[in-house]
């Protein structure tokens, strides 16, 4: 079976007609600028050593290394093979807390913005794992089942703003019964003899306004499920910013008394949050190393082996078309445009024909 992997590269093949029409264009400038400076009469006698074509023959060269580099950056590919690939891994929920507080720019450009960043680089650093991704604030909602592509998951938190839940405040007990709901109804597997370990990451600045965490952080872990936290922001805390829907800022948010709110990062209760979940407490920091910690100790955790699935593979055959291109470039750049100056020396004499 013969096939292109990248059929968007011969999108390029457009180079083609505009290397000839260039060409066409440079030789009938450069003749008339020269029958310009020397005259009509002269110029077929100065221009006598060019050959046409040889400079036909190295436009053709040119083209034929282009459409070549293009054919293999379109990656042929011939003949395939069936590879079983097995993913092992534990099920993961991302809980991202999208509150105002979160817009805080006390770490640039804010608390949910580097959150967003760090957990796309641990979707990268822990493959094989199923994740889903969950918003939360005085409400949570589940934006991406729990599932094994890395695409999909990037996307979904991307999408994350504050906008991504009905009601504002922050309610980690919320976001821990919505998260076992995830579990329960798009979990991998229902079959209860097969242990599947689960965890809870909490991204979160740690203001929860809404009690009965820790109690609903014990009942699950109780059920076997782990919960980490990563804390976001500064002690010192930050400002909330109100932007315009051109993303302007207005000003910061402020208090009934007129006072600008000042948000700031409440490590303990992610803390106890951890220990009541049998889990790891981070505390993000610029450059930090937090994220290969998380990873450390959530591969410590047993692992369960997903589904099957069957990979096909393909042979690459660019590597001839990229060679055909190299040789014909290199060809056409030692060609020159000049007449072959050798002839044949019949004699001193030469005897007319009878």
């Amino acid at each position: 079976m013969f096939r292109f992997e990248n059929l968007s590269a011969f999108n390029y093949l457009w180079v083609i007609p505009v290397i000839i029409v260039l060409g066409y264009i440079f030789d009938l400038r450069s003749r008339k600028r020269m029958e310009a400076a020397i005259g009509t009469r002269l110029y077929p006698f100065l221009s006598s050593s060019v050959s046409s074509k040889k400079r036909t023959l190295k436009t053709f060269l040119q083209v034929l290394a282009v459409f070549f580099f293009v054919v293999a950056l379109a990656r042929p590919q011939m003949g395939q093979s069936k590879t079983e690939v097995k993913s092992e891994g534990v099920e993961l929920i991302f809980a991202v807390d999208v509150s105002d507080s979160m817009m805080a720019e006390d770490v640039k450009p804010s608390r949910l913005a580097q959150a967003k960043a760090e957990l796309s680089r641990l979707v990268d650093m822990m493959p094989g794992n199923k994740i889903g991704v969950l918003a939360f604030a005085g409400s949570a909602a589940l934006l991406s089942p729990i599932t094994n592509d890395p695409g999909s998951i990037k996307m979904y938190l991307d999408s994350l703003d504050t906008n991504s839940v009905s009601s504002q405040g922050t309610s980690f007990k919320e976001a821990l019964a919505a998260a076992k709901d995830a579990f329960d109804r798009g979990g991998v597997t229902t079959d209860e003899t097969v242990k599947v370990t689960r965890v809870i990451l909490i991204a979160s600045d740690g203001e929860d306004n809404e009690p009965g965490a820790l109690e609903e952080a014990k009942k699950l872990t109780d059920e076997g499920i782990r919960i980490f936290t990563v804390a976001y922001g500064t002690e010192k805390g930050g400002a909330i910013p109100e932007r315009d829907g051109m993303g302007f800022l207005k000003g910061y948010k402020k208090d009934r008394g007129g006072e600008t709110v000042i948000t700031t990062v409440k490590g303990d209760a992610l803390r106890a949050l951890a220990e009541a979940g049998k889990g790891s407490f981070y505390f993000a920091t610029f450059g930090g190393d937090q994220t290969k910690h998380l990873v450390e100790d959530i591969n410590k955790l047993e692992k369960t082996q997903f589904d099957t699935t069957m990979a096909t593979q393909y042979d690459e055959r660019f590597q001839a078309f990229l060679l055909l291109g190299v040789l014909i470039a290199l060809i056409e750049l030692v060609l020159g445009e000049r007449r072959n100056s050798f002839k044949f020396w019949k004699g001193r004499f030469e005897v007319p024909n009878a």
